[in-house]
């Protein structure tokens, strides 16, 4: 499964996580502290009881500060609280690799003089900078990660909204529009309609 460019894997249990982490090898942990045979903190005590450096990020409902004091002091690199958004875990994840020493995925995108910076959270068309909605960036980034090929109504909903609609594809439409006419406006079109399918950016 890839996330915003990421592989992942997922573990069910603290025992699978921790076969993940010895036989997967993963650059980043990402942690749930209520597990349903032991807790995050016990998962991470084993980790590190091995001294395994790997990053580990806690995403948890546990937001105490007795429980963010734990994780911290036990070795976690971070801690964050539902509910929360994709881009600020995505963000957070990217952080952790960076201080690790772990080089992610170029951070800029560039299509045609359409520049969408991940860093920067700031998205340009030429020399003017496009001012989008948090839901317009994530949508305007999930077709850019996916420059030149279709991405289907199915797949924008599963990774803008994170949940379904019930097939209502309507909303996407809507923010395609806006989309279209804060990016596209009077340039050449980027953002084009593949009728019965979805969605792509493109030169042509």
């Amino acid at each position: 499964m890839e996330i915003r460019g990421l592989a992942v894997e997922t573990a069910a249990t603290g025992k699978l996580a921790l076969d993940l982490v010895e036989n997967w090898r993963p650059d980043i942990v990402v942690l749930d502290v209520a597990l349903p045979d032991m807790t995050g903190f016990d998962v991470l005590g084993q980790i590190r009881a091995t001294n395994n450096k790997v990053p580990v990020l806690f995403l948890t409902a546990r937001g105490e500060t007795n429980d963010r004091v734990r994780g911290l002091t036990n070795g976690a690199d971070d801690y964050v609280v539902k509910p929360f958004s994709l881009e600020e875990v995505t963000a957070r994840v990217t952080a952790c690799l960076r201080r690790a020493g772990v080089t992610t995925t170029e951070s800029r995108h560039t299509i045609a003089d359409l520049v969408v910076d991940d860093d920067a959270h700031r998205v340009w068309r030429g020399q003017d900078e496009i001012h989008l909605t948090g839901t317009e960036y994530r949508l305007l980034r999930c077709l850019v990660s996916n420059a030149g090929r279709v991405v289907s109504r199915s797949q924008i909903l599963e990774h803008v909204w994170q949940f379904d609609f019930g097939g209502d594809s309507s909303i996407i439409e809507s923010f395609i529009s806006n989309l279209r006419k804060k990016v596209d406006g009077d340039r050449p079109k980027l953002i084009h309609t593949v009728r019965g399918i979805g969605y792509s950016v493109r030169e042509r």
